[in-house]
């Protein structure tokens, strides 16, 4: 952590070489010292100093300067720093001014020039004020800060990349935190450049796009090699785990990710039926692990990219980004699962982003603190939402078509639900319309057995229905199923297309599509068991059979 500044300015070099001086010989070791000889340039770095993340502790400034007088500069400073101390140097002419300025700045001294010995006439009461601030200060956060409205579907997705790529982030809200005005104030910007985000070397950015926030954090590297034995496309469980084993088998190994690692599985709040994690673990902590184990090993991960479609030329697999060179690979092992479907309700679509969410519980369950909600889908990634908004909202309600959870939830999860009070299952029961003005405020429901209509109150409806693969990008020869999921193996064989497509003599491995080299793992296969230890096993499955299929060619 940085150490707290000392802001001292005065036009006269000679007395502030003097208070710099001392101040240093006291102070250096907890605190920064920062001296300059004009005011309007120590208001410029001021706004530098609290975009990096740093916090100054107090402002020793003389009240006579030709630019401003010091009442006035601290006027202007406490505005960005309204914690600091405010400490006045002046003349013994100028004590009827520093009086007055107690009122105007609410000063907390004032030091008459000149204060030898500093021993007993400069720290004492210097420290007796830093003293008094520390018992007041918390450290600020240090981390990337996002400013901007709450109900903005851009914010939306700003949060929902970072939290999902795990990169820690501050949130301000411009209606309800006082912060998040003065970062505006002091970057000279206002509401129409909102959202803004602040990265930790305080450089500024309105209305970023997610690949340049990529680029600033690191997140989009360079391609090093000019072909690779395995590229995985897709960085959920069976993705991540297929990059762990790739690249700890020795195959240059690329993981290509379009929006965020861990996949549905990485945002849920705990999962705990997975083997050796007896309390549980996020989503988040899993991907986490295994990001950094793929990397140590030796795989390289691209992301947020999506891949536009796959070629083949020559035996080699081409991969061809959405914007960028195209990736050449001997075997591509597609891991890209599914998405959640679209609800098609009445005005939904008007509040994506903007009170209706799909998934998305962690980033934004703060926001419900105190207040009704409302969860759709019976299955495990709906109910662990439900457990973690339970922890902030008022009320969530579960909304299902079903009698109960049983026949789609685990046993665990129902019980947890069951005994949380602030949680209720509203069985038989679909959403027929979402109401509000700039953001979700209503929802009509319907009870499907007694065609009952009730209009409820909802800050947040965050939606988990059904699957639906993505799989949409896939152009080559690769044989899906009516619902669009990739089928692999024997189940190829009841295809009448599969042997106009298929071009070698033997039989297609397990995991294997209908294009030799290409595989698929996890919830994008057809037949696949929608669990994250079984993606993780196929992931890991997939490359065992990437070995087979380069060892014959």
């Amino acid at each position: 952590m940085n150490k707290p500044i000392i802001f001292s300015v005065d036009d006269d070099p000679q007395v502030l070489r003097a208070i710099s001086r001392d101040l240093r010989t006291q102070y250096n070791t907890e605190y920064k010292i920062i001296s300059t000889t004009s005011a309007r340039e120590a208001l410029e770095a001021l706004t530098d100093i609290k975009n990096s993340g740093d916090t100054v502790a107090m402002f020793l400034v003389d009240q006579r300067m030709p630019e401003m007088e010091g009442v006035d500069f601290l006027q202007k400073a406490i505005k960005i720093y309204p914690d600091a101390k405010r400490v006045l140097l002046t003349a013994y002419s100028d004590t009827e001014a520093a009086i007055k300025a107690i009122n105007v700045v609410q000063l907390d001294y004032y030091l008459t020039k000149p204060w030898n010995p500093p021993e007993e006439k400069l720290y004492p009461v210097i420290t007796d004020l830093l003293d008094d601030w520390q018992s007041h200060y918390t450290p600020d956060f240090k981390g990337i800060k996002l400013v901007g409205y709450q109900f903005s579907p851009k914010s939306h997705e700003i949060k929902d990349y970072l939290a999902g790529n795990l990169i820690p982030y501050r949130w301000f809200d411009i209606e309800t935190n006082p912060d998040a005005k003065t970062l505006v104030e002091v970057n000279n910007l206002g509401t129409g450049d909102l959202p803004m985000i602040i990265f930790e070397n305080g450089d500024c950015a309105c209305k970023p796009t997610i690949r340049q926030i990529a680029e600033k954090t690191g997140l989009s590297p360079q391609i090093t090699n000019e072909i690779y034995d395995v590229v995985i496309i897709g960085a959920g469980p069976a993705g991540l785990a297929a990059a762990v084993y790739g690249s700890s088998e020795g195959l240059k190994t690329l993981l290509i990710e379009r929006r965020a690692p861990g996949g549905q599985a990485g945002t849920s709040s705990r999962i705990e039926n997975y083997l050796g994690f007896p309390a549980g673990l996020s989503g988040a902590d899993l991907t986490r692990r295994a990001i950094s184990q793929a990397t140590r090993l030796g795989a390289e991960f691209l992301s947020p990219h999506s891949v536009k479609e796959i070629r083949q030329k020559d035996g080699y697999k081409m991969i061809v980004l959405d914007d960028g060179p195209e990736i050449v690979s001997r075997s591509v092992v597609i891991t890209t699962g599914v998405d959640y479907r679209k609800l098609e309700v009445k005005g939904v679509e008007n509040f994506t982003g903007a009170g209706v969410y799909y998934g998305a519980a962690t980033t934004e369950a703060s926001a419900c603190r105190g207040q009704d909600v409302f969860v759709i889908g019976g299955g495990n990634s709906a109910g662990q939402a439900a457990m973690y908004l339970s922890k902030f909202a008022n009320k969530v309600n579960i909304i299902i078509r079903r009698d109960d959870l049983t026949a789609t939830m685990s046993a665990y999860l129902i019980n947890q639900i069951g005994q949380t009070p602030n949680i209720e299952v509203l069985p038989n029961t679909e959403i027929i319309e979402a109401k509000g003005n700039n953001y979700l405020e209503q929802l009509v429901v319907l009870n499907v057995k007694t065609k009952e209509e009730k209009t409820c109150s909802a800050s947040a409806l965050y939606i988990f229905i059904g699957a639906k693969p993505y799989t949409d990008w896939i152009h080559l020869d690769i044989i899906k199923n009516e619902k669009e999921f990739i089928e692999t193996g024997r189940d190829l064989q009841t295809y009448e297309s599969f042997r106009k497509i298929w071009k070698s003599k033997r039989d297609p491995f397990l995991l294997e599509t209908s294009c030799a080299g290409i595989f698929a793992a996890g919830d994008v296969r057809a037949g696949a068991m929608n669990r994250v230890a079984s993606a993780v096993g196929e992931g890991s499955m997939a490359i065992s059979f990437v070995h087979k299929y380069l060892a014959e060619v």
